[in-house]
């Protein structure tokens, strides 16, 4: 009786470290915020398990394997605060649709915890400012994990006219998951990447102009950039005051619109917000599929390059427009009376960054470190690392210009933001009796070249709306080659409900985002 007992234990131990194997991860490939929500609500998975199984994607694909590069870094809290997060839904207590939902935010973007803030430069990688800024402290009130830091452009692409967007010195250079080789496109690229390859269900970027729906475009993912003041740009390193603004990455225009809901809102740190709280409204309950049923929707014909592939993917977009109701308007000239923009821009943006930069790295609790753009100069030029792919013209050229209170800055200040708004977006909406503008948000992501820097020749939507401060949204309409091309919706300034509205009824009518391959090379 003795030896049976001995033999029964000794099988015991046997099988226990078998037994004592967690359970293999779930699949979240693909998945929205709002399925994993769901999934919660009916207990088939917990946050706890989500975050293990982001994490763990975090370190199979961007880590090893293809290597990514889209994530800097991740919280060492993100498991024990998903944890609490379940704790509190099993009490009774949901805080919305992000409760235990990760979250990724963009490098530029201040999160209290022992992860700096780099902006994806070395002058900045001891930047611990344990700080929120108040969009992230938004996040973690509607019950989100802040799971790390993405990627970016370094200095959010900025610093030279020869940038390789989606490098940084502290990051590297980040991957199109949809073929290694090709670029993320700037300045939010890994934020576009992650998303892409649901290294979380939800990414933040930041854009000044087209840094937000540009990576989403090349990555097959829905991109929003919100009306400037809509969401605080407070603890977010800057580029241009009157052009800077954050906003959700995700796969689905119902996640990007749950997001706004809880970032939006006036800061009084902030004074571009005054108006955000009156204007805000619950962004995801005024989603319908039928949103287009009746509008007028502006082609932005002259912005589609000449490519025939995506403009038989824009006719075919359009068409699943007049399909759902929508009545389609040709806009053949669309850039005329326009000439002086760009040079408008680029004056405001440089004298901008000039001052704003200083004015944060200011406000940095660190008294040692860099406190102006001239310090970051000098910093670069003593770091072999930072300037061994491309230079800093651009730093350079902005430390020359004046304050803001130049008359140079003060006359193109004004200019840009007349001709992008009345004489731009509103003027095409009015003369053509449209309710909303839409184009092809961006051409296929070329192959990323360190040496030469970008050679970006496709089809751009984001100037116009990045210059009046107005929304834009991008959503997949399909792929050439494999690779992702977006479809963009614009609207007056205060209009996001209604832009996320009609793209939401095109997503959620064509369906025509694709899987990621990780292959090198385009996929046929």
């Amino acid at each position: 009786m003795q030896k049976l007992s001995l033999l029964a234990a000794s099988a015991l131990l046997a099988i226990a470290p078998a037994l004592a194997m967690p359970p293999p991860l779930p699949p979240v490939e693909g998945k929205d915020a709002a399925t994993l929500q769901a999934e919660m609500t009916e207990r088939r998975i917990n946050s706890d398990v989500i975050t293990a199984t982001y994490l763990d994607r975090i370190r199979t694909l961007d880590d090893n394997g293809p290597k990514l590069n889209a994530v800097i870094a991740t919280f060492p809290d993100a498991t024990s605060r998903a944890h609490a997060l379940d704790l509190e839904r099993q009490a009774g207590r949901v805080r919305g649709p992000l409760h235990g939902i990760p979250i990724l935010i963009k490098d530029n973007i201040e999160a209290k915890g022992p992860v700096p803030t780099t902006a994806g430069s070395l002058a900045l990688q001891d930047n611990v400012t344990n700080r929120d800024a108040p969009l992230v402290a938004r996040l973690r009130d509607a019950g989100a994990v802040i799971l790390g830091k993405t990627n970016l452009s370094e200095w959010a692409n900025i610093r030279s006219n020869n940038s390789t967007s989606g490098w940084s010195a502290v990051g590297g250079l980040a991957k199109n998951p949809h073929a290694l080789d090709r670029n993320t496109c700037g300045s939010s690229a890994g934020s576009g990447a992650a998303t892409a390859a649901s290294l979380a269900p939800i990414t933040i970027g930041t854009e000044t102009d087209g840094s937000i729906t540009c990576p989403a475009g090349v990555n097959g993912v829905v991109g929003f950039k919100p009306t400037v003041g809509l969401v605080s740009r407070t603890h977010i390193v800057p580029i241009s005051h009157s052009q800077d603004t954050a906003g959700p990455m995700t796969l689905t225009v119902r996640d990007a619109a749950a997001v706004m809901t809880v970032i939006a809102g006036s800061d009084p740190a902030d004074q571009a917000t005054a108006e955000a709280d009156a204007r805000k409204v619950d962004y995801a309950a005024a989603l319908s599929p039928e949103a287009l049923k009746g509008k007028r929707v502006g082609v932005l014909r002259d912005r589609i390059g000449d490519r025939i592939d995506i403009a038989a993917l824009f006719d075919a977009a359009l068409k699943q427009m007049t399909d759902l109701g929508a009545t389609v308007v040709e806009i053949a000239d669309s850039r005329k009376g326009l000439e002086e923009l760009g040079a408008a821009e680029f004056e405001v943006l440089m004298t901008e960054l000039k001052a704003d930069i200083a004015t944060y790295l200011a406000s940095l609790p660190a008294k040692d470190g860099p406190k102006t753009l001239a310090d970051l100069i000098a910093f670069n030029k003593a770091n072999p690392a930072e300037l061994q792919w491309f230079d800093q013209s651009l730093f350079e050229l902005a430390e020359s210009k004046g304050g803001l209170d130049s008359p140079d800055y003060a006359t193109a200040r004004d200019k840009a933001a007349r001709l992008a708004g009345p004489e731009g977006i509103n003027r095409l909406m009015k003369e053509h009796d449209v309710d909303l503008l839409v184009g092809v948000t961006n051409g296929p992501a070329w192959t990323s070249d360190l040496v030469n820097g970008d050679h970006y020749t496709g089809p751009s939507a984001s100037q116009l709306p990045a210059v009046a401060g107005y929304p834009h949204l991008t959503v997949p309409m399909g792929a050439v080659q494999g690779l992702p091309i977006g479809v963009s919706f614009i609207g007056r300034k205060w209009a996001d409900a209604e832009v996320l509205a009609a793209g939401y009824a095109y997503e959620q009518a064509s369906r025509k985002r694709v899987t990621p391959t990780y292959l090198v090379g385009v996929a046929h």
